[in-house]
Formats: structure tokens, C-alpha cells, sequence
């Protein structure tokens, strides 16, 4: 009879087990769409790690941080979408060096492809983008 060694056995934590959305991804796609799409990719990570109150919490955070981001710039009445930008980069850099860091403080995560969440995003940005586009100059 042979012996098992449990030496040789891989230890798994719950951390190693957990696929989540970089914080990269985050900031980049709270700067490119809006805050709203970080916070739903924290969000999304949260919910996979088993934080449900968390992860709400977080998607109204971001959902405020676009508010005010909308509030803001068209209060300065600018036809460059700069303000925006900045804004943005701000509530991004909120999600993810704070909250993500907050949440999730070690490196050692799997992380996921962010293809699925792009095209979404892409999906649900393209009419409002095409509408500012095409819509009558008035």
C-alpha cells in the first residue's frame, strides 16, 4: 500500500478560485464609457467573491459618480467631451485604486477576458452615439 503525501496536494484559497475583471479594465472602461461600466465590472467581481451588499453598494457609487459627472459638464456648456474625459479618469481612478484595492488587495487572482463586457458596452453605447451623430443640428 502506498501512503499519500499531503505535502504534494495543492492548497487552494478562496482567492485563487475567484476569476475577476482587472483593475486596468475598470479604470479604462469607467474613462472610455462612463463610470457606470467600471463600477458594474467591480461590481460583476464582487458578486463572483461572494459580495452581494458590497456589490451593490459599489454600482450605486458609480451610478452617482455619473450622475455628477453628466450634472457637471453641462453646467460648463462646452461642446468638447474633455470635461467628460477628466471626470471620468477621476471616478475611475476612485473604483479602481480605491475600492478595488479596498476589496480585492492582493495580486493573486485569475483575471477574465474583457471581450464579453466590451462588446456589451459597445452594444449599449452605439445608439447614443449614433443619435448625437445623426441627430438634427437645432
Amino acid at each position: 500500500m502506498t501512503e499519500e503525501n499531503d505535502l504534494t496536494t495543492p492548497s487552494f484559497n478562496q482567492e485563487n478560485t475567484v476569476k475577476i475583471y482587472s483593475k486596468r479594465a475598470s479604470w479604462r472602461f469607467s474613462v472610455f464609457f462612463s463610470p457606470v461600466f467600471g463600477g458594474f465590472l467591480l461590481r460583476q467581481n464582487l458578486i463572483n467573491s461572494g459580495r452581494k451588499k458590497e456589490a451593490n453598494l459599489i454600482l450605486l457609487i458609480s451610478i452617482v459618480f455619473t450622475v455628477a459627472t453628466i450634472l457637471i459638464v453641462n453646467n460648463f456648456h462646452t461642446k468638447g467631451g474633455s470635461f467628460s474625459y477628466l471626470f471620468n479618469m477621476v471616478w475611475g481612478a476612485i473604483l479602481s485604486e480605491y475600492f478595488f484595492k479596498k476589496y480585492f488587495p492582493s495580486d493573486n487572482y485569475e483575471y477574465k477576458k474583457i471581450w464579453k463586457a466590451l462588446i456589451i458596452s459597445i452594444a449599449i453605447t452605439a445608439p447614443f452615439l449614433l443619435a448625437m451623430i445623426f441627430a438634427p443640428a437645432g
